[in-house]
């Protein structure tokens, strides 16, 4: 592991004041009265989304004027494509738990430098966690340093999920929070052993929370085993495959042929 940027430590410092604010606003306004609606069938969003992707445009922005910006609640602006910098926002992943009144949602923020996050932060107020990581620094929850796990054996893993399809029963279901970051940070934290999906997703959900869990030592790529890129025309990847080290060439032999086969 590199050595982190000298820099990097105390923008991240600044980085996870501004995402505290935003996530006390939120919890502020949990249990409370608010508008909501769906973006598209399947996609909820509230009044609470857009007022978080507000404060953190105006305190993130000011912060790193030249950054550019993609978040899950602005109209994308291609011209953040120009910029080395980006800023990889999603105000409340989890939306659906937060509307329901579940605590497993968070805000997501990173900061993206030539494709790859180089800060990373999630803070989960109804949780009482604040992850945190920085390119070459490691990952810290609650301020403490935290480490994959070692396993090495595909059969047993832990993932997080609803329930197992009949192909993957050789795996252990454990808690599922509705936000794709938190579940992420379940790896890096060794509650977890694996999070995948097969489907196409946005950068927003993840940029954070893969940070995370690369620093505490797991593996991160898309479904079919090729490294993740952010900032890209289009901000998307198909699938999401973080486990700890030693399953990961498992994993990916595993699910490759069915998101070939999804893809088409």
């Amino acid at each position: 592991m590199a050595d982190a940027d000298a820099s990097l430590p105390a923008l991240a410092d600044a980085v996870a004041t501004i995402v505290r604010e935003a996530a006390a606003m939120a919890f502020a306004r949990w249990h409370t009265a608010f508008a909501r609606w769906e973006k598209a069938p399947g996609e909820p969003v509230c009044e609470v989304d857009l007022d978080v992707d507000t404060l953190l445009h105006r305190r993130l922005a000011a912060l790193v004027p030249d950054a550019g910006w993609l978040s899950e609640e602005t109209a994308d602006n291609p011209q953040r494509l120009a910029r080395r910098r980006v800023w990889v926002v999603d105000p409340i992943d989890g939306t659906r738990d937060y509307i329901r009144g579940r605590p497993g949602w968070c805000v997501s923020v990173a900061l993206v430098e030539d494709g790859r996050p180089v800060i990373g932060v999630l803070d989960a107020p109804a949780r009482d966690e604040v992850w945190r990581a920085v390119a070459g620094g490691g990952t810290t929850r609650n301020g403490a340093r935290i480490i994959a796990g070692g396993r090495m054996a595909l059969a047993g893993a832990r993932a997080p999920v609803d329930a197992l399809p009949k192909a993957d029963r050789d795996l252990v279901a454990v808690e599922k929070p509705n936000s794709i970051a938190l579940r992420i940070a379940m790896i890096a934290a060794d509650r977890a052993d694996l999070v995948a999906t097969l489907r196409w997703g946005n950068e927003w959900d993840i940029a954070a929370a893969v940070l995370l869990a690369s620093e505490a030592g797991a593996s991160v790529s898309d479904a079919l085993g090729a490294p993740l890129l952010f900032n890209k025309p289009d901000p998307r990847a198909y699938g999401v495959l973080v486990s700890v080290a030693g399953i990961h060439a498992a994993a990916v032999e595993r699910l490759a042929t069915r998101a070939r086969a999804a893809i088409g």
